[in-house]
């Protein structure tokens, strides 16, 4: 009942903008309209995506792991992309808002949520087991991603100022994509097994027997997806609300990405909570980890190829300071997850670079 009225209140708000957006979002000088306005789009598309993991979680329930967790975190990364495009796609060009809304993705998912699940699940489990060759090929994965994406475009001869030439985008764009979907092969056939916690896998029922609670999964995708075009489709409104206020604040610049990759990544990072405090973490990690692989994997190839058709600059280097709070946090997460336990202290590191990252969005 609740996951029907989730979906009449997301498609009821589209219809309203579809009627009287044009005319409510022509004059958002008033801040009392325009924070209204906002406060609807951000409630009706943050509901649907709680919707959009509620039934992945139920499509998991069916799949079982690592099919399960990979199905909510692509309808996360295509809500991400779809706010993303609308906001590029808008009047207003927005040159860093890929590269602001990765980094951002990255510190929330990499530094904020870890850090939090680790510390929390280390204070009610003390130490907690998962699997070692999973989470070291996420790493495996996500470093040479970031390092092509968000850095290695501030060293080449080029160009100076953090772009890529038609070359460069195009030759990037396709190995990041070969490499997510060899990944996804990896994750999804020939060794799924990385992804499952030992312990877990050797307590599953036979095949057979997941048909018993499992049923079948029409109605979850369909209300899935039913959850997921709602948010697509205001996405542009949401977009052209966010890039007034932040111009009409003075906010950084940056502000419009770490405000996509929450509203977006929030309902996500509560379903990795929710699992750490379980005593799952190994689907925890599959979910942050797996957000972060794909976050890259996606958004690089989809702000590059509307830069290339739109004609719109693309500034994926990262600044001299993002850098270096990028390489930490790459390398205390691959010395987080080189063992196959957790304890408190790592989550306390991953919480302090998280914070540290706060700090430098306002006073950079």
């Amino acid at each position: 009942m609740i996951g029907l009225l989730r979906v009449a209140v997301a498609w009821m708000t589209v219809l309203a903008f579809a009627w009287f957006g044009k005319g409510w979002l022509a004059d958002l000088s008033q801040p009392l309209v325009a924070g209204a306005l906002f406060a609807w789009l951000l409630g009706a598309i943050v509901w649907a995506a709680f919707g959009v993991v509620h039934e992945a979680e139920a499509i998991a329930h069916r799949l079982g792991e690592p099919l399960g967790t990979l199905v909510l975190t692509l309808a996360i990364v295509i809500i991400e992309v779809a706010l993303i495009s609308a906001v590029m796609l808008s009047a207003k060009d927005a040159p860093t808002l890929g590269r602001d809304t990765m980094f951002a993705v990255l510190m929330i998912v990499l530094n904020g949520v870890v850090g939090l699940g680790l510390l929390v699940g280390g204070l009610r489990h003390h130490q907690q087991r998962y699997n070692l060759q999973g989470a070291s090929a996420f790493m495996a994965v996500i470093i040479p991603l970031t390092t092509i994406a968000l850095v290695i475009p501030n060293f080449t001869s080029s160009t100076s100022d953090g772009t890529l030439t038609t070359l460069q985008a195009v030759a990037f764009s396709v190995f990041t994509l070969a490499l997510y979907g060899v990944f996804l092969l990896i994750q999804t056939g020939r060794h799924s097994e990385f992804f499952i916690d030992a312990e877990a896998r050797d307590a599953e029922p036979p095949a057979g027997a997941a048909s018993e609670s499992g049923g079948s999964i029409a109605k979850p995708i369909g209300l899935l997806l039913a959850n997921v075009v709602p948010i697509v489709i205001l996405a542009k409104s949401l977009a052209v609300i966010l890039d007034h206020g932040i111009a009409a604040l003075g906010a950084p610049s940056a502000l419009g990405g770490v405000l996509i990759a929450a509203i977006v990544f929030t309902p996500e990072g509560i379903s990795a909570l929710k699992a750490v405090a379980r005593n799952e973490l190994q689907r925890a990690i599959n979910l942050c980890l797996g957000a972060a692989t794909s976050t890259v994997g996606l958004t690089v190839p989809a702000v590059l190829a509307i830069g290339l058709f739109t004609g719109q600059t693309v500034v994926l280097g990262l600044k001299p300071t993002e850098m270096t709070l990028l390489a930490v946090t790459l390398i205390l997460s691959a010395q987080t997850f080189s063992g196959t336990r957790t304890t408190v202290l790592e989550g306390a590191v991953h919480l302090v670079l998280f914070f540290v990252y706060l700090v430098l969005i306002f006073s950079p």
